[in-house]
C-alpha cells in the first residue's frame, strides 16, 4: 500500500508538472507580444561608427525608444567581452541618463544574443511587469585587446606586492603576453572562426559557390530595395555619422560577387565562402520591445506588433554537425509542436551569417530522411517557399553586429507580418556559435 501511495503521489506530481507547463506555455502564448523597435545604422568595420563602444553606440536608440515609452524592465547583451563593465544593460540604461528605478540585466548567446534577451524578458512578464525593453549592441570595430591569462597574474601578483616592479613589468610586455585578436573570433574550443566551420558545413552540404552568390545577390537588392521605398525609415534612427546601412550594395552583381576570392579555404581550390557572400564586420545596436496586452496600450498607435506563440532554443554537437546548424533542428521541432507545415509560414526571418548558413539549413530541413532521423521529427513538413524569406534583405547585405542582429531580425520580420492578413505566422530563426540557435514562432495578432 505505501509502494502504491507513493507512486500514486509521483504520478500526481509528474502530471502537475505537466499541467503547469501546458498552461504556463498557453498563457505565455496568450500575453506576450513582440513589438518593432529602433536600431542605428549597420556600419561598415572600421567605418563611421568605430569611434563607439557597445555602450555608448547603444544610448542613441535606448533614448529614442524610451521617447516613446518607459519599460518595467530592461533587457541587453553584447558579445564582444570588455573589462570596462560588467552589465552592459545597467551600464547602458543610465548612460542614457533614464529612470534608475527601472532594473536592467545582460544576456550572451553569441549572435542569438537580442533574441534571447527577448525570451528572457518574455519569460519575466505578468504582474507589475508588461513592457520590456530588449536588445543588444556591437562595435566590431574595436575588439579589446587582453593579457593572457599568464601576464595578467604576474602583473596583479606584482601589484599587490612591490607596484613599482610592476609597472617596470607592465612597460616590459612582449607582443606574447597579449591576447589579440588575430584570427576574428575564433571559436574557444576548436581555434577556428566560424567561416572555417561554415565552410566544412558548405562542401558537406554540397552548397555551390554559385549558390552562395546567387543568394548574396538577392540579400543585396532586396536591402537596397527596402531602404528606396521606406521600409526602414521608421525602424532605423540616423546618426551624426551615418543617416542608412552602409553596408547593402546596389552596384554589385553576380560577376562582381563571382571575382571575389575565398577567405577562408584559400589553399584547397575549393574554398566558396568569401566576402561577398557572408556577412561583413559591422558596428550597430538594436532593440525591440517585449510586451503584454497592457504594455502594448503605452506604445504608439502606428508600432506593428505580432503575437510570440513560441520558441526554440536548440544545440547540436558542432563537431560532427556544423557549428552554425542548430537552427535546422529548432525550426521542425518547433513547427511540429505548434503542428504546422513549412506552407503554414508566411514569412521567413533568417539570420544570413553566410549565404551558405541558409542554404545548408534550408538544406537539412527539407530533407525529410534528415528531418526524422536527425532532428527527431517524424511529421512531414512539405514545401519550402523560397520566395518568403529575407524579403527586406538580410545579414549578408545589411551587416552582423553580433549582439544586435536578433532584435534587428525581430522587428523587421514583425513589420514585415503587420502588412499580411491576421493569422498570418512568421519564422525568425538565428544561428549562433558555439552549435546553437534560436527560433521564434510569430503571429499577426
Amino acid at each position: 500500500p505505501k509502494t502504491r501511495a507513493i507512486l500514486g503521489l509521483m504520478r500526481l506530481n509528474f502530471l502537475s508538472v505537466l499541467d503547469f507547463m501546458e498552461n504556463n506555455m498557453k498563457r505565455f502564448a496568450e500575453h506576450v507580444f513582440i513589438a518593432a523597435g529602433l536600431r542605428t545604422p549597420f556600419g561598415r568595420g572600421g567605418g563611421p561608427l568605430s569611434a563607439y563602444d557597445a555602450v555608448s553606440l547603444s544610448v542613441p536608440v535606448v533614448k529614442a525608444m524610451a521617447a516613446h515609452a518607459e519599460p518595467d524592465l530592461f533587457v541587453w547583451g553584447t558579445v564582444i567581452p570588455n573589462v570596462g563593465w560588467s552589465n552592459i544593460a545597467r551600464e547602458t540604461w543610465l548612460d542614457a541618463k533614464l529612470s534608475p528605478t527601472v532594473p536592467a540585466y545582460s544576456v550572451v548567446l553569441a549572435c542569438s544574443t537580442s533574441m534571447a534577451a527577448t525570451f528572457a524578458a518574455g519569460g519575466m512578464l505578468g504582474g507589475g511587469t508588461n513592457l520590456a525593453m530588449v536588445g543588444g549592441s556591437e562595435v566590431m570595430s574595436r575588439p579589446p585587446i587582453a593579457l593572457t591569462a599568464d601576464a595578467s597574474k604576474r602583473l596583479t601578483d606584482l601589484f599587490s606586492r612591490d607596484p613599482a616592479a610592476a609597472l617596470a613589468a607592465l612597460q616590459a610586455l612582449t607582443p606574447r603576453d597579449y591576447l589579440l585578436p588575430t584570427k576574428g573570433w575564433a571559436n574557444r574550443i576548436t581555434g577556428r572562426t566560424m567561416g572555417d566551420h561554415m565552410e566544412e558545413t558548405a562542401k558537406a552540404w554540397q552548397v555551390s559557390r554559385e549558390a552562395q552568390d546567387d543568394w548574396a545577390l538577392k540579400s543585396h537588392q532586396r536591402a537596397v530595395a527596402g531602404w528606396e521605398r521606406g521600409f526602414f525609415d521608421d525602424l532605423v534612427i540616423s546618426l551624426p555619422e551615418l543617416a542608412r546601412d552602409a553596408n547593402p550594395r546596389a552596384d554589385t552583381s553576380l560577376e562582381r560577387l563571382a571575382a571575389l576570392k575565398p577567405v577562408f579555404d584559400r589553399d584547397s581550390g575549393k574554398g566558396s565562402l568569401t566576402a561577398g557572400n557572408s556577412s561583413p564586420i559591422t558596428d550597430g545596436a538594436a532593440g525591440c520591445w517585449v510586451a503584454t496586452k497592457a504594455g502594448l496600450a503605452r506604445l504608439p498607435g502606428a508600432t506593428p506588433y505580432a503575437r510570440l506563440i513560441d520558441y526554440e532554443v536548440s544545440a547540436v554537437d558542432f563537431h560532427t554537425e556544423g557549428l552554425l546548424m542548430a537552427p535546422s533542428y529548432g525550426i521542425p521541432r518547433l513547427l511540429a509542436r505548434n503542428k504546422l507545415r513549412y506552407s503554414d509560414i508566411a514569412l521567413w526571418e533568417i539570420h544570413e551569417a553566410f549565404a551558405a548558413q541558409v542554404l545548408a539549413n534550408v538544406a537539412a530541413i527539407t530533407d525529410q530522411e534528415w528531418v526524422r532521423g536527425t532532428a527527431g521529427v517524424q511529421a512531414d513538413m512539405g514545401d519550402f517557399d523560397w520566395d518568403r524569406v529575407n524579403p527586406n534583405g538580410g545579414s549578408v547585405a545589411i551587416g552582423h553586429p553580433f549582439g544586435a542582429t536578433g532584435a534587428r531580425d525581430l522587428s523587421q520580420a514583425v513589420k514585415e507580418l503587420w502588412a499580411m492578413p491576421v493569422g498570418s505566422r512568421a519564422i525568425v530563426s538565428i544561428c549562433a556559435d558555439g552549435g546553437q540557435g534560436t527560433v521564434a514562432l510569430l503571429e499577426r495578432a
